[in-house]
């Protein structure tokens, strides 16, 4: 007896809240299935990313190296780059934003998934819990 009710309690959770997200869901689906959106999102990252390997370490590899004269930092060039130190690859920011884009992608096709399947599994919950409340009402008999 116990164990349905435990069985139910993830399912009833589940099953509460779609109704009132079930146009959130609509919205973040069509977000994320929007070749536009999947683009800006990798373009942002790509930039970022871009951006970040061009920063300036020499100053900060400066201040450590004086802090600890035997680390590493003492041999890093004073206009030494993000990138540069470790060890630029010129196509990093790019395949960031490739993964950023085939993520977004696969998030879609998962959040597509999940509503569709939200009716059925609210059906279950639903059915589920009639259930335990048959088997708890027999159990008190």
């Amino acid at each position: 007896m116990t164990r349905i009710a435990l069985a139910a309690l993830p399912l009833l959770a589940l099953a509460a809240p779609l109704p009132a997200a079930a146009s959130e869901m609509n919205d973040t689906v069509a977000t994320l299935n929007d070749p536009a959106t999947q683009d800006r999102m990798a373009d942002t990252i790509t930039a970022m990313v871009g951006a970040l390997m061009q920063m300036q370490v020499g100053p900060l590899a400066k201040a450590v190296a004086q802090i600890d004269p035997e680390s590493d930092a003492a041999y890093i060039p004073p206009d030494a780059t993000l990138g540069e130190v470790t060890g630029r690859d010129p196509y990093y920011a790019e395949r960031m934003g490739d993964d950023v884009r085939a993520t977004t992608r696969m998030a879609g096709h998962a959040a597509s998934a999940l509503a569709a399947y939200a009716p059925v599994l609210k059906d279950m919950a639903r059915d589920l819990a009639a259930q335990w409340e048959r088997e708890r009402a027999d159990a008190r008999r």
